[in-house]
């Protein structure tokens, strides 16, 4: 038997780059950003969190749960390719000097998130930009059809 859920008792994700997506969407949310996690631009690539800004903008961020998880991603330059500006968000803990220049960093946590270097800006191409944004919306609409009928699968 399936045992009621209590919307009064906040229930973390079970690992802890899902903690660090979860609270860099938040706080990109305070930004007026709308987010979209785990999304595949293309085949072969999946970013932790893409965001939309208010004014189009699109941001990569890749979440570090530690060293080890920052040394085994071999694909974070694929992803310059498909925002605005890329940064990696991680926790207070992390040895930030391993991250390289040029990029953003967000310091989060499950809660929250801060922006404490802004990445540099390249802008994406009209052809690419529409091919982000058509995804993002596809993906984002996708999602929300499956929580509101989640029995269809189409």
């Amino acid at each position: 038997m399936d045992m009621p859920v209590d919307p009064t008792v906040e229930h973390l994700p079970p690992l802890p780059g899902q903690r660090l997506q979860r609270g860099v969407c938040r706080g990109l949310r305070a930004l007026d950003f709308v987010c979209v996690e785990e999304l595949v631009p293309c085949p072969g690539l999946r970013v932790d969190v893409m965001a939309l800004g208010p004014r189009g903008e699109v941001w990569v961020v890749e979440c570090k749960s530690g060293r080890a998880d920052y040394r085994a991603d071999r694909k974070w330059q694929g992803y310059l390719d498909w925002c605005d500006r890329y940064f990696w968000a991680v926790d207070a803990s992390f040895p930030v000097e391993l991250l390289p220049e040029g990029t953003g960093l967000i310091l989060a946590d499950a809660w929250d998130a801060e922006v404490v270097r802004m990445a540099p800006e390249t802008p994406l191409s009209g052809a690419r930009r529409k091919v982000v944004l058509r995804t993002f919306a596809r993906t984002a609409a996708g999602r929300l059809q499956m929580l509101r009928d989640p029995g269809f699968s189409g």
